[in-house]
Order: structure tokens, then C-alpha cells, then sequence
């Protein structure tokens, strides 16, 4: 059984009175410890397809099943759960709290975990090391370059090991050897063991992932 599989997946939008159909019948299959790439241009449909396989999109019609899961047969609180256990999310905006130290925004995602404080900040710490800013724990953002930033953006989504780890264009804001820098850590995570699915509009990021899937007016020309 594949790990991500997705059937017949539609999602229209309302715009006034017409329909923005955004997928338009997307079939995919993700293995285990993959790293999959998804491309398009704007208005593809690829951020949407992302937002779907992250539990925060409804389709309109069709099935995402994750390690044998129907996401969106999930209750609310069943699939919120789902989401914080099981999946990271890595954005283009940092989306770090300003006033927060690195580690304190690394320990965001466990906040709802049944853990001492000493095992939370231990947990942040490890990741904050893995990404290669363990000397930099008490650096607020405003102290980090902006591959800094999205380095701890990314321990934070890593924190509670989560199986899959979603990234929305990462590297968009960053210039290409920082890219470079960040693309090769999560080709690093991916070899670690964990799922990797990108959204991306540079093609040189391509070359890290087993493969690329195309998007064009809501339909995979590409896979």
C-alpha cells in the first residue's frame, strides 16, 4: 500500500458566479520515503494540491488516504490530531513568531504534546541540531539570515518526527546557494527516512527528488 494515495481529487471554488475548477481529477501514488517534487505555473493547481494533502482543504470530490487513512472521512478533531502527529509543514513565509528564540518557536508544535517542559525543549534542541543551528538556540529571527530562518521553519515542521513533511515553494525567498543549502537538508531528512512532497517553481530543485510531478489547469500532465 502506497503511503500517500490519492483518487479522482477535485476541488472547484465559487468566483462570483462562476466555478473555479482548481483540480480537476488528480490520481497520484507516493511511496514511502519518497521525495516528490509537484511544478506547474501559477494557477495550476499546485498549492492547492498541496493545502489538500495537508488536511486544511476539503475537496470537492474524491479521496486522500495517508498511511491508510481517509483524511477527510476524519472528524474535525480526529483529523486536526492527524495533522499536528503526522505531518510537517514547511511554508515560503517563515512564519516564525518574532519575539520567540529559535527554540521557542521550534517548540510551537508541542505545545498540545503530553510532555515535561525539559523533554519539549530536548526534543526542540535535537532538531534545532539537525538542521545545523544548534549554536544559535537563543537567537531570535530577527538575529538569523533568512536560510536561518528557514532552517528553523523547518525544525519546527520536524520536531515531532512526523512521517510526511510538506514544503510550499521553501526556498521561493531565498537566494540560489542558500536554496542550495536548504534544498540539500531536506534531501538529507528525506534520506533520514522521511516523506518529502514540494511544491516548487524552480526546476533546479528538481534534482533532488525521485521525481517531479506536473501540474497544468488542474491536471497532471506530468508524473
Amino acid at each position: 500500500m502506497a503511503l500517500i494515495e490519492i483518487k479522482n481529487l477535485k476541488k472547484h471554488y465559487a468566483s462570483g458566479e462562476d466555478t473555479v475548477e482548481a483540480l480537476r481529477g488528480v490520481d497520484i501514488r507516493i511511496e514511502a520515503g519518497e521525495f516528490i517534487t509537484i511544478m506547474g505555473q501559477s494557477g495550476s493547481g499546485k498549492s492547492t494540491l498541496l493545502s489538500v494533502l495537508g488536511g486544511m482543504n476539503h475537496p470537492t470530490e474524491g479521496d486522500v488516504e495517508m498511511a491508510g487513512v481517509n483524511l477527510y472521512r476524519l472528524p474535525g478533531e480526529k483529523l486536526a490530531d492527524f495533522r499536528a502527529q503526522r505531518l510537517g509543514f514547511v511554508f515560503q513565509a517563515f512564519h516564525l513568531i518574532q519575539y520567540l528564540t529559535a527554540l521557542e518557536n521550534v517548540m510551537l508544535p508541542l505545545a498540545i504534546v503530553k510532555m515535561k517542559n525539559a523533554e519539549k525543549r530536548s526534543a526542540a534542541s535535537a532538531a534545532l541540531e539537525r538542521v545545523g543551528l544548534g549554536a544559535k538556540l537563543d537567537r531570535l529571527p530577527n538575529q538569523l539570515s533568512g536560510g536561518e530562518q528557514e532552517r528553523v521553519a523547518i525544525a519546527r515542521a520536524i520536531v515531532n518526527n512526523p512521517e510526511i513533511l510538506l514544503a510550499d515553494e521553501p526556498t521561493g525567498n531565498l537566494d540560489s546557494r542558500t536554496s542550495e543549502e536548504v534544498m540539500a537538508l531536506l534531501s538529507e531528512l528525506n534520506r533520514g527516512g522521511q516523506t518529502v512532497v514540494m511544491v516548487t517553481h524552480n526546476p533546479d530543485n528538481c534534482r533532488y527528488a525521485d521525481r517531479s510531478i506536473v501540474l497544468r489547469d488542474g491536471l497532471i500532465v506530468e508524473k
